[in-house]
């Protein structure tokens, strides 16, 4: 029984998440041969504030992206 994790930063809308789902559990059934009820997936939402790379959360990084969309 495959269990999946993902690790998602928060905003997705319910609709993605469960389109993500589903997408996962098709993969899943395709390259391992499980039937579509042995396959768990898991969504970690993850605050913008509280995932970074280079030293940059994502909330500062939208942050600034909005403040250039408006210059």
């Amino acid at each position: 029984m495959p269990i999946i994790s993902v690790i998602l930063g928060e905003g997705r809308t319910s609709q993605e998440k469960r389109a993500l789902c589903r997408a996962l559990t098709e993969a899943a059934v395709a390259t391992v041969g499980v039937k579509p009820e042995q396959v768990r997936v898991v969504i970690n939402e993850t605050p913008l504030d509280h995932y970074a790379v280079a030293g940059v959360t994502f909330a500062e990084r939208a942050e600034t992206a909005s403040r250039e969309a408006s210059s």
